[in-house]
């Protein structure tokens, strides 16, 4: 009977990372980890992030993403020019390059949720589908965090949404 309570320690960790960090895959694309930050009720605008690993041989674009939760969701870039801190959609997507790894994060590339039709409550799973020029389309979860949430990112990234 002792061996049981190891046992049931281990599972419990495991399961425990298994929820912590969830991934997504559409033929050698790996979507990691689709998360976003919970909204004040009112707001009409969330972010969302991710990671994309190419696994494969040749580049391949993420070229739209669609959303219950939301009248239409954007693929949006954050840069900092000459001092000066600017955002805008990417109407062509973003390219994942063979063997590389791109990071949607607070303060660089995000989605944009517009019109939201519900707040987004931290602790739920909301339903979304990724469409990419040669994979397919992949559909995802994306985990809201609490209104506070940074990600993997630095503070940099803080207030991005304002002004949507």
């Amino acid at each position: 009977m002792k061996l049981s309570y190891p046992l049931a320690a281990i599972v419990l960790a495991l399961s425990a990372t298994v929820a912590a960090a969830h991934g997504f895959q559409v033929g050698p694309l790996k979507i990691g980890h689709p998360w976003s930050r919970a909204t004040p009720a009112g707001a009409k605008v969330g972010g969302g992030y991710l990671s994309i690993e190419n696994t494969g041989t040749t580049p391949d674009r993420l070229v739209s993403i669609s959303v219950p939760f939301a009248a239409r969701a954007e693929i949006h870039e954050m840069a900092v020019k000459d001092g000066v801190m600017t955002m805008r959609p990417l109407e062509q997507g973003v390219e994942v390059p063979a063997g590389a790894k791109i990071e949607f994060k607070p303060g660089g590339y995000h989605i944009m949720f517009m019109e939201l039709k519900q707040p987004l409550q931290q602790g739920e799973m909301m339903k979304g589908t990724l469409t990419f020029e040669k994979a397919g389309t992949v559909d995802v979860e994306f985990k809201v965090d609490s209104i506070a949430a940074k990600g993997d990112a630095t503070k940099s990234g803080e207030g991005e949404h304002k002004g949507h």
